[in-house]
């Protein structure tokens, strides 16, 4: 007997095993990938890490490149030499610190409890590099990043991604020019923790003026921009208590 597919029971019957079929198939592929998901998930932290430190494969002016995924880990273990967990107005060592899902711990924070925030300290040549961990909103979507600062709180390195700015304007935040205008800049502005604002109309296009806690903004990505200026603002002050003891040392 041939099966009527004209009827509206046979549509229904087809997309519920189709749902059944393609919703197994996906959690197979999901639960046989996890392992591979979350090792890349490691690589790719410890990579942005690395290049907000100045550990990188850049090539050239214009270049974004990290260290290979098959080094990573060793360069990790050879740059990276604390990992730490600041827990309110306790500090503890912590080898998987970057695992830490900042996003939550940010929701935790404003809340109004307190949140448990990684914080790396790196060396090469023999100088000392404090990376914090970002996390904010951009125009569509989140941004994240880290910031590299030495022991004057002068940056020293950034890396910036997104989820889902406009490509060729809010998404050049992860391109190389942006990038370094940053490296200079200090988080301070006197005493006081200001960040690096992103500046729409800055009279320092060329970014010469290390002094001034600002760069030129992105052309058409002003909320974006402003997204950067704010997730850097707001993770500057989370670490205030912890970067003060770096200046007085």
């Amino acid at each position: 007997m041939a099966i009527n597919t004209d009827k509206n029971i046979y549509t229904v019957v087809f997309a519920a095993v189709m749902v059944v079929v393609v919703g197994s198939v996906l959690a197979f592929l999901a639960t046989g990938l996890k392992e591979k998901i979350e090792e890349n998930e490691r690589f790719e932290k410890q990579q942005n890490i690395l290049y907000a430190m100045g550990v990188n494969e850049n090539a050239d002016e214009g270049s974004v490149s990290f260290v290979p995924t098959d080094v990573v880990e060793d360069q990790f273990s050879k740059y990276i030499k604390e990992q730490l967990v600041i827990d309110g107005g306790n500090t503890t060592p912590d080898n998987e610190a970057y695992l830490i899902d900042l996003k939550k711990q940010l929701a935790i924070a404003k809340s109004g409890g307190t949140p448990k925030l990684p914080l790396f300290i790196g060396e090469k040549e023999g100088k000392k590099f404090y990376i914090i961990p970002m996390y904010g909103k951009g125009l569509w979507d989140a941004i994240w990043g880290f910031i590299s600062l030495d022991d004057n709180l002068v940056v020293q390195g950034v890396y910036f991604d997104h989820k889902g700015e406009t490509p060729g304007l809010g998404a050049n935040i992860k391109q190389r020019y942006f990038m370094d205008d940053f490296t200079g800049e200090s988080i301070l502005d006197g005493t006081r923790y200001a960040g690096i604002a992103v500046a729409k109309g800055n009279n320092d296009p060329l970014n010469n003026t290390k002094d001034d806690n600002e760069v030129d903004a992105l052309a058409g990505a002003t909320i974006t921009g402003n997204g950067v200026s704010a997730m850097i603002k707001e993770s500057v002050n989370l670490y205030k208590d912890y970067l003060e003891t770096i200046r007085k040392n």
